[in-house]
């Protein structure tokens, strides 16, 4: 597995995220999404497909560690927990870029453009008048 097909699936994941977030009234408070409100059933298998495909290409590479919050994001996705999956993708940007400075994988500039593009997309998801989220996702 490359980062390239890593950052693939993050940028597929991000793509449902996004849509999802747009059917959702503006003024529902996104932490409590009520229970009518969820992804598709459509879109949630979409969703577990891209995460399933990632894990079983994951085995044995160093992008294995992020499986268990690609799960977690596919949980919360799944309960229409808009800001779980979106701090689930920020924590898989987060170890990417870590294991970047690690030297555990090479990160091109393309890709590295690709990580900057998908983490501002996820924030731009995240509600704005929550400023304890304004540094969500970003590694210390």
């Amino acid at each position: 597995m490359l980062t390239a097909e890593v950052l693939d699936a993050i940028g597929g994941l991000t793509a449902h995220v996004k849509a999802y977030a747009a059917t959702l009234p503006s003024i529902v408070h996104l932490k409590a999404v009520p229970s009518g409100v969820k992804p598709s059933a459509e879109a949630m298998d979409s969703y577990e497909v891209i995460v399933t495909r990632t894990q079983r290409q994951s085995a044995g590479t160093p992008y294995k560690g992020l499986n268990e919050s690609l799960v977690c994001s596919l949980e919360a996705f799944e309960q229409g927990n808009l800001i779980g999956t979106v701090q689930a993708l920020l924590t898989i940007i987060d170890q990417l870029e870590r294991m970047q400075r690690d030297t555990e994988i090479e990160v091109g500039r393309v890709d590295e453009k690709r990580l900057t593009e998908y983490r501002v997309a996820l924030r731009k998801v995240l509600p704005g008048n929550q400023p304890e989220l304004a540094e969500a996702g970003r590694a210390s």
